[in-house]
């Protein structure tokens, strides 16, 4: 296989970070010798989540095997996510904000048609969904561990206690329609068509404050493996998490 030097679009600030809580991580399990020193063993994970390489490129790139790459990047992203924050602590930063913006997207993954929970009907295509909490200038709180992409947006919210752990709190919530009925903490836009003039300023002034979390979503997008997701669904809740957690720290 042909190899070639590439670039990734991250700061180095996320490479000395993955790279400082490796060598403790190896020190606690007593590994003595490994194929890739530390730093590289951060830039070859960085790799997989950034640019959504193949553990065969990554492995061909780096010089090492198939089996080593995919164990070092997982290795690497169960300790990301264990510095993911939780709901409870992200909290803690939500009420120092005016208010948050609330939203849902789903994730691509690469499921067939028999995979019926993961579609979703919305998006017309199999995904899994997560849940965004984002500041007034769209910069990333919290994100919800995932559900399958059939799980309204409203129901993934309950499941993840989103509407209590804001009730319990006098913070502001922003959030599309989909969140009708989520409780008095969370306030969404008049539905209907033929609205009346103040009830559509009403929305409109709503959309533009809620249209900064897109900013948020553009953020994750950015980190091209979740455009396509082909892991195991039950590896892509770390994923996400390792994904916050670098984001939070850089």
């Amino acid at each position: 296989m042909l190899v070639y030097p590439s670039g990734i679009d991250l700061s180095s600030r996320a490479l000395r970070h993955l790279s400082g809580v490796l060598p403790g991580h190896r020190r606690r399990i007593g590994s003595r010798w490994r194929r890739l020193s530390c730093g590289r063993q951060a830039l070859l994970v960085l790799a997989h989540l950034r640019c959504g390489d193949t553990y065969a490129r990554l492995a061909a790139g780096f010089r090492i095997g198939i089996t080593t790459a995919y164990r070092y990047i997982r290795e690497a992203v169960d300790l990301l996510a264990a510095l993911a924050p939780t709901l409870e602590q992200a909290m803690t930063t939500v009420r120092k904000k005016a208010y948050v913006i609330l939203d849902g997207t789903v994730l691509p993954i690469d499921r067939i048609a028999a995979d019926r929970p993961y579609y979703s009907g919305k998006k017309k295509h199999h995904g899994m969904n997560v849940q965004v909490l984002a500041d007034p200038a769209g910069r990333l709180i919290w994100v919800s561990d995932a559900l399958p992409g059939a799980v309204h947006d409203l129901t993934a919210a309950r499941t993840h206690g989103i509407p209590a752990a804001l009730a319990a709190d006098p913070t502001k919530c922003w959030a599309d329609k989909a969140y009708q009925s989520a409780g008095p903490a969370v306030r969404v836009p008049f539905r209907g068509k033929n609205l009346c003039g103040w009830r559509r300023r009403h929305n409109h002034d709503h959309a533009k404050i809620r249209s900064l979390g897109e900013r948020a979503m553009a953020t994750l997008k950015c980190w091209r493996l979740l455009r396509k997701l082909r892991c195991s669904t039950t590896r892509i809740t770390a994923v996400v998490r390792a994904i916050v957690a670098l984001e939070l720290a850089t």
